[in-house]
């Protein structure tokens, strides 16, 4: 199904505007996500209607996104979401292409919680400018992580939900697609739909639909998975069962 499809059933979604985000915003939350095929999710939006709004932006409900990642030389970033650390960090610029509005972002997972900060950018910069190193210096939570050097573009379209009666929002990527130094990779039968709350109820309308449906949480990262998807010298042991349950979904959907 195209995405015109999506966008006729997201037509019968209660819309939301930008300025009524501020309340759902959950820049210090927890984080849920879960993994599933394109034509799954197609099946499951329609009931989604029943709980939540869709955020609109100039009429559009599904927006364009590119992100740029920085890492250490030696990817301490990834190598320690690889060991499971609980204390870890993210570091990338995010451009909304429908806007061309773009930010500097510093995520700090700590203990299961997610904390994000951020500055506008006037573009998606390959070298960082200073004020822009002492930004991600002084919100970096490593005592010694090196310079930073961008490692990876991604690029997806992004659906945003927000929760009627319960403050949460659930935003469901699709169509992604990831590059570096020539190479590419696109994952469209592959949908990722991320959880945000301020803290973990499982009495949400989209927990209660995935355990329904038997599909569990997912600890996953789109920055890990281009990383592994392009560079072949990357050690991921602690990802196969990860990589083999996205294979299996692309064997689903072809």
């Amino acid at each position: 199904m195209s995405a015109k499809s999506i966008d006729t059933i997201l037509a019968n979604f209660e819309k939301i505007g930008l300025n009524d985000m501020d309340n759902v915003k959950l820049m210090d939350r927890v984080d849920t996500k879960f993994i599933f095929s394109k034509e799954q999710f197609i099946e499951l939006l329609p009931e989604l209607s029943k709980h939540y709004k869709a955020l609109a932006i100039d009429g559009k409900t599904i927006s364009a996104y590119e992100s740029l990642y920085y890492d250490s030389e030696d990817l301490l970033f990834f190598n320690e979401h690889q060991r499971k650390r609980l204390n870890r960090m993210k570091v990338r610029y995010r451009k909304y292409l429908d806007s061309d509005i773009s930010f500097l972002e510093v995520k700090h997972k700590y203990k299961g919680r997610t904390n994000k900060m951020r500055i506008p950018s006037d573009e998606l910069y390959m070298n960082m400018p200073k004020d822009h190193i002492d930004f991600v210096n002084d919100s970096v939570h490593f005592d010694d992580f090196g310079s930073l050097v961008a490692t990876l573009t991604n690029n997806y379209k992004r659906i945003t939900l927000v929760g009627h009666d319960i403050n949460e929002r659930l935003t469901i990527d699709l169509d992604l697609n990831f590059s570096w130094n020539g190479k590419k990779v696109t994952m469209d039968y592959l949908v990722i739909a991320e959880l945000k709350q301020s803290k973990v109820t499982r009495t949400s309308p989209f927990f209660q639909l995935m355990k329904n449906r038997k599909i569990r949480p997912l600890r996953l990262s789109k920055y890990c998975i281009g990383i592994i998807q392009l560079d072949p010298t990357v050690k991921y042991n602690r990802f196969k069962k990860k990589l083999l349950q996205i294979a299996k979904i692309k064997t689903n959907a072809a």
